[in-house]
């Protein structure tokens, strides 16, 4: 689209699923993660973009929190405020675009090159009388945005503004705390995770030390579901985010990535063998008995790991291989129980 084309309102239809959008994220209660996450992903849809994304301002960094599309893996990167193209909607609240990234002296080009971000659209988050951060729209194509582009943006942005506000009324340190935690666990979510992951490989390269990464998905949650009820599979995943917990030392990133998915970064671990002796123990402590209003519950987990530098030397690779090994455990579960 040119970005030169006049400035139309949203069509009726893009209205429309706005408000869709508004009584969507009514029902995510309080959980700003999964509201963020929600709107990068209905943003993207609404706009055409390749992406979107949810900075958050913290000290001197931008910070992904949430990302969909071509930034979705970035989730968690953090970009210096001074140079970017966000931190400038931030310090001046208002609403920027980029038509090419490669030809704006406002933004950091590299960081566009990793995204493989071409322009890109940039709203202020307010939360009160604070800009806490931006949502941004980007496209690999250069000139992809035009004015009504921004308009939808600031609708879009309007609406986790809304749901900051309603999460988080006035203390704006509760507000990041809220952004990054599993409403339902209280445990790191997936952006926070990233974020830890990155840093801690970063020391990890930094120092020649190991560092473990633990793919945790619960075994048997759906027929908890089925049988017991929601009330029930909801307090067995809080139960096995706290035997999780129990079970890891106080340097590590325990996280819920969403729905029985669990995972833990082991920092400074030793090597592979005191990661496997503390997968052995995290999967010992979550089949523990559990009980629940007076009914025997049965936990248990299916645990991957993988090992820096051994299995990669990148987070993606990390995660990949994590992955793979506990569905490769599944699988033998299954096999054994068939």
């Amino acid at each position: 689209m040119d970005s030169d084309s006049a400035p139309l309102p949203p069509s009726p239809d893009i209205l429309m699923e706005i408000i869709r959008a508004q009584t969507d994220i009514a029902q995510q209660g309080l959980d700003l993660g999964g509201v963020m996450t929600f709107v990068t992903e209905r943003l993207q849809a609404l706009t055409g973009a390749d992406g979107a994304i949810v900075e958050l301002a913290e000290g001197e960094d931008m910070v992904y929190r949430a990302a969909s599309g071509i930034a979705r893996h970035q989730l968690g990167l953090r970009l210096r405020r001074e140079g970017s193209l966000s931190g400038m909607c931030v310090a001046q609240q208002q609403i920027l675009r980029c038509d090419d990234s490669e030809t704006d002296a406002r933004v950091d080009r590299e960081a566009c090159r990793k995204v493989g971000l071409r322009s890109m659209v940039v709203a202020p988050l307010k939360h009160g009388e604070t800009t806490v951060g931006a949502l941004k729209i980007a496209s690999s194509r250069a000139c992809a945005f035009s004015d009504a582009h921004l308009q939808i943006l600031e609708l879009m942005s309007g609406l986790i503004a809304a749901a900051m506000y309603n999460a988080v009324r006035f203390e704006t340190d509760e507000l990041y705390h809220r952004a990054t935690h599993d409403a339902l666990t209280g445990l790191a979510n997936r952006a926070l995770f990233y974020d830890r992951l990155r840093q801690n490989l970063n020391l990890a390269h930094r120092q020649s030390s190991f560092l473990g990464v633990l793919n945790l998905d619960m075994d048997g949650l759906k027929p908890i579901n089925d049988t017991h009820g929601h009330r029930a599979g909801d307090e067995a995943l809080r139960e096995a985010g706290r035997r999780i917990s129990r079970v890891s030392r106080q340097s590590d990133t325990v996280a819920r990535l969403g729905g029985d998915e669990f995972a833990v970064i082991l920092t400074d671990v030793g090597g592979r063998d005191n990661a496997l002796r503390h997968a052995d123990r995290l999967a010992e402590e979550i089949r523990q008995p559990f009980t629940f209003e007076d009914k025997d519950l049965t936990l248990d987990a299916s645990i991957g790991l993988a090992v820096f530098p051994e299995d990669g030397a990148d987070m993606d690779s990390l995660i990949e291989k994590a992955d793979q090994a506990m569905y490769a455990v599944k699988r033998t579960r299954k096999s054994r129980a068939g």
